[in-house]
């Protein structure tokens, strides 16, 4: 039985037979996690659990880019209202917490708040074309939305500081190895492998899977809470009011051709 998929204007959300599927659907602007993106993920999240989905894939239209991560735009622009930092954090945090065993499908380019809506799900299959980076630094802003506890749950602390300092782009290989994605694949193959992965764990006892996941999540919070990222927010919010992080953004989308 098909269930029809709730309407968004950035997402494109379906499920069908208890698995459902989340794609971010603005593949001509690289998929931005803007902030109309970052309350629709969390929506979705919440749409998922109450119509009772087993597994979600978590994955992105065109061939480009998972996502280009936060919208520069909304920091670069004329506008002299921030954007709501604390967005971001409740979009990762609505994903880590989903009831659904979720399973991230990515490809292409995965930058900044790309990895951590990723690394919010609780599988991660990526294609081998899949290039990720952490260019905030370089930005001028912290990474938050909770993103340095998350990672060196995954990491571990050295490496984190060395991929959020250094903002040195890693291909899949080197995240498979690190830690931070289960399975490499040719691209050709995600979407099929990540289907069979979805079909196989939405075939298994549902509140077993459910019981693990939390169990999971809760040893994970003892090791490295991510309750430290609202102070993130806090430090994101000076930065994003700071002409010079504004410059920067400015100059990071340009030297991407407005992208």
């Amino acid at each position: 039985m098909a269930s029809a998929g709730a309407t968004f204007v950035t997402l494109v959300v379906e499920l069908s037979d208890g698995i459902g599927r989340l794609t971010l659907n603005q593949p001509d602007r690289l998929n931005p996690l803007g902030s109309d993106t970052l309350t629709e993920i969390a929506e979705a999240a919440r749409w998922f659990d109450d119509e009772g989905a087993r597994v979600v894939v978590v994955t992105s239209a065109g061939d480009r880019a998972f996502s280009a991560g936060f919208d520069l735009r909304e920091i670069s622009g004329p506008s002299d209202e921030p954007p709501d930092v604390d967005l971001g954090y409740r979009m990762v945090d609505a994903i880590e917490r989903m009831e659904a065993i979720t399973i991230a499908a990515i490809h292409g380019h995965c930058v900044g708040g790309g990895i951590l809506l990723a690394v919010g799900c609780d599988l991660r299959i990526a294609a081998d074309n899949t290039r990720f980076s952490i260019p905030e630094v370089d930005l001028g802003i912290p990474l938050a939305w909770g993103g340095i506890p998350r990672l060196v749950r995954e990491v571990g602390p050295a490496v984190t500081r060395e991929l959020v300092m250094t903002c040195r782009p890693f291909d899949a290989v080197e995240a498979q190895g690190l830690g931070m994605v289960n399975r490499v694949v040719p691209r050709d193959r995600l979407r099929a492998e990540t289907d069979e992965l979805a079909s196989s764990l939405a075939a298994k006892p549902v509140s077993l899977l459910r019981t693990t996941k939390r169990q999971v999540h809760d040893a994970a919070e003892d090791l490295v809470s991510t309750q430290s990222g609202w102070t993130a927010s806090a430090h994101l919010a000076v930065a994003l009011a700071d002409p010079g992080a504004r410059a920067a953004a400015a100059r990071y989308l340009a030297g991407r051709g407005g992208r």
